[in-house]
């Protein structure tokens, strides 16, 4: 992609890997994907690098309304992995990097309750609850509840321990409906912690409570993530 180009359409119509910037409203009809989250939606987050080595940009947040077409409904800083962000199919688990590409956002959870006027599905977190990254178990890239024999602890996110991250969050499908072994499980949408991710997307908390109740399953919300420059 040309690094002039601005707009959001590019990365809806691109591969999940291609970057692209995504500082501009998106089409009045986007057109199929190659992330998760492929198809038609009324809602969509656009989290945009200004670089692929960047770990900050913004999120912003839109609304397709009518004959008004994409209205811009808030935005916020951003921060990204440690690593930077690399193509979502060429990326390798424990290089703290944030996948681009488009995916879909299939529930939400936290260790907080939903925030009030919440309506997306939202899954409280337990001190039960993991997010197993075990390559050789089974739940891998999946919310486990116990943690199940064949998941190591080492190599799971036990979410009752990050309690500013995980206060609120939403699940971004990265590498989630057909799981491949080594390309990285446990992508979110999250609340800021004290730096860069480890290959999320986070926002301020504020942000974040606002995102969780403008979201709405009806709506088919779909998160978009590049950079500025190709």
């Amino acid at each position: 992609m040309r690094p002039g180009l601005v707009l959001a359409a590019a990365l809806l119509l691109l591969p999940a890997h291609s970057p692209a910037r995504a500082d501009a409203p998106p089409p009045p009809a986007p057109g199929p994907g190659a992330g998760s989250g492929a198809g038609t939606g009324s809602q969509l987050i656009t989290a945009v690098a200004p670089s692929a080595r960047a770990t900050s940009g913004t999120v912003t947040w839109w609304e397709r309304r009518g004959g008004r077409g994409w209205v811009r409904v808030g935005s916020a800083p951003a921060r990204f992995g440690a690593g930077g962000l690399v193509p979502g199919d060429r990326r390798r688990q424990g290089t703290s990097t944030t996948p681009t590409g488009v995916y879909a956002l299939p529930f939400a959870f936290g260790i907080e309750p939903a925030p009030a006027g919440t309506a997306y599905p939202y899954r409280r977190v337990t001190e039960a609850s993991w997010w197993c990254q075990d390559n050789a178990s089974r739940s891998y890239n999946r919310w486990v509840e116990p943690l199940p024999a064949d998941c190591r602890a080492s190599e799971a996110e036990h979410l009752v321990a990050y309690r500013a991250q995980y206060a609120h969050a939403l699940v971004i499908a990265y590498n989630h409906r057909r799981p491949v072994r080594g390309r990285g499980a446990g992508i979110f949408l999250h609340v800021h912690g004290k730096g860069a991710t480890a290959g999320c997307v986070s926002v301020p908390e504020e942000a974040m409570e606002r995102i969780l109740r403008w979201v709405r399953p009806a709506a088919r919300p779909r998160i978009s993530i590049g950079w500025a420059g190709a």
